[in-house]
């Protein structure tokens, strides 16, 4: 997928890993953080802000996922299903879109940071 964004699996889950200190997503997590201070981009805002996100814009793949964030990283899964392989997908691809189209993240911290529930 990308250097910051990958997809696997498992026997039992499907998931993905989104590494929030690669050199793009941090630079753009920089900016998010001076535009709302609360939104400082470590693994635990960026579950905060996709939550937020997935919930506005596709709520369906809310349902049967888990995650798991850590300072460095945001990682998630589902369990493992052909559907929630796509929904895996779909996240990850989600995710791509955001990153290389920043301006839609930073409108968003800019007109609803104060409805996302921040770490």
């Amino acid at each position: 997928m990308t250097d910051y964004v990958k997809v696997f699996k498992d026997d039992n889950y499907v998931g993905l890993c989104f590494g929030n200190t690669d050199e793009k997503p941090f630079a753009i997590g920089e900016k998010m953080g001076e535009i709302c201070a609360e939104a400082y981009m470590n693994g635990y805002n960026w579950e905060a802000f996709f939550n937020y996100y997935l919930a506005q814009n596709a709520p369906d793949l809310l349902d049967g996922l888990n995650s798991d964030p850590e300072a460095d990283a945001y990682f998630a899964n589902y369990k493992l299903t052909e559907e929630n392989e796509k929904k895996a997908e779909r996240f990850a691809e989600i995710i791509v879109s955001l990153i290389e189209n920043e301006d839609e993240l930073y409108r968003i911290v800019r007109e609803n940071g104060d409805e996302i529930e921040w770490d």
